[in-house]
């Protein structure tokens, strides 16, 4: 009898460290996967690629095509739409100057990837004290430590960052803001203020607010 228990313990104590062993082996398996890009994991399709930067839309105000939909919306088009692809940090440096930083401190970014990054707005708007005409604009900035330069520019319908300077149309400096925690993918989205709306770009441990004034 003594054996018989003697035996059962072991065996218990074998299965414990197994299952032990078993856990650590996923959460090292889950950690590799959010550190690599998880897209990969996802079954193609025998038509295209899986796009690692997908595109996105935001709308201001934020609800607009839901209230169209249901019918309740009061206005017959949005103030302004966005439309961008969303990268992702990916353990890498973002903002700095840094020689291995992705957006170097200085130097012009596309606030996004792929096609360049595009806003409509569907009515005129206020922005720092400008007035900015309803059409399509290119949108890019220019990051510094302490503010981001955002530029609105004539050249749409572009891939990437080809930038005309000489078809920059206006610039607002906004003041750079911490957050925390950090964000994986760069977003875009409009959040309503008593003005209007601040339209909230962010990524990694950084966020602006850039306000957008007009008549509600």
């Amino acid at each position: 009898m003594k054996i018989t228990t003697k035996l059962f313990a072991t065996v218990f104590v074998f299965l414990i460290v197994l299952l032990l062993e078993a856990c650590d082996c996923q959460k090292t398996n889950t950690s590799q996967s959010s550190a690599t890009d998880t897209l990969n994991l996802i079954k193609g399709s025998q038509y295209t690629v899986i796009d690692q930067s997908p595109m996105d839309i935001s709308y201001c105000p934020d609800e607009f095509p839901e209230n169209k939909l249901a019918g309740t919306s009061i206005q017959e088009s949005p103030i302004a739409r966005v439309i961008y692809s969303r990268p992702h940090k990916k353990g890498r440096l973002i903002f700095g100057s840094n020689e291995k930083s992705l957006c170097k401190y200085g130097n012009s970014w596309r606030l996004g990837a792929n096609e360049a990054t595009e806003i409509s707005f569907f009515q005129p708007v206020n922005i720092e004290g400008k007035n900015v005409g309803a059409g399509r604009y290119t949108m890019y900035c220019i990051p510094f430590e302490d503010k981001w330069v955002i530029v609105l520019n004539s050249n749409i319908d572009s891939w990437g960052l080809q930038i005309d300077t000489s078809k920059d149309l206006m610039r607002f400096e906004v003041p750079v803001q911490k957050q925390s925690p950090a964000i994986e993918d760069f977003t875009i989205v409009f959040n309503a203020a008593t003005y209007g709306s601040d339209m909230l770009m962010a990524w990694d441990d950084v966020k602006i607010l850039l306000p957008i004034s007009y008549s509600k």
